[in-house]
């Protein structure tokens, strides 16, 4: 990050602590959009099941993005 500002421990604490929520959260989403795309489904509802999964994984990329920063940002 070269030579950005550090975050104040307690303000990191949170952050790591609601991106480990946040993980949790896109984990439950990824698993129930991958077992409903197991299911027999008509072509409209496999193009939702994509659009969940697509911004699932964005999310989840978005997440180890944020949780990256905070773990170089505290070295």
């Amino acid at each position: 990050m070269g030579n950005s500002p550090k975050i104040p421990p307690e303000i990191s604490t949170k952050l790591r602590t609601l991106a480990h929520d946040l993980s949790n959260a896109i984990e439950t989403v990824m698993q129930a959009g991958y077992l409903l795309g197991q299911a027999k489904l008509d072509e409209d509802t496999k193009k939702w099941v994509t659009l969940i999964d697509n911004a699932s994984r964005d999310a989840a990329r978005i997440n180890r993005e944020i949780r990256d920063i905070l773990r170089s940002n505290s070295e």
